[in-house]
């Protein structure tokens, strides 16, 4: 792990781990949001959040070196990701991210890209 990246100045996998599964706890509650994972178990959707945002922030590459290409507009569409769909990711995140013992410039940065990828998501305006 390179010692000057966001991944590892936020104490790497293990931080990941558990802001997933702390988001997880809120989906796994929310009636809008679990619809949208076909899985009965949260697992495997937790575990591609976990390495996709690892990659992101210049973790292991294990993300694109199994699924390819993030490409997650192309994901999310079968999915209607309204305003309502992103408010609620967004407040399951918030807890998340409030969970962990960041610095405030290191949770600042991670929310600013949560937030702009909430936003960038929205792929419906149906209710």
């Amino acid at each position: 792990m390179r010692p000057d990246t966001f991944y590892a100045a936020i104490g790497g996998h293990e931080t990941f781990v558990r802001l997933v599964d702390e988001f997880y706890r809120g989906v796994a509650d929310d009636p809008v949001l679990r619809a949208m994972y076909p899985e009965d178990d949260l697992g495997p959707a937790a575990e591609r959040l976990t390495l996709f945002l690892e990659q992101y922030w210049g973790g292991p590459t294990t993300y694109s070196d199994t699924r390819g290409h993030p490409r997650l507009r192309m994901r999310h569409a079968p999915y209607k990701v309204n305003p309502d769909a992103r408010d609620r990711w967004l407040r399951h995140m918030r807890a998340a991210v409030d969970s962990l013992d960041l610095a405030p410039l290191h949770r600042a940065q991670l929310w600013d890209y949560l937030e702009r990828a909430a936003f960038s998501m929205i792929n419906s305006f149906e209710e």
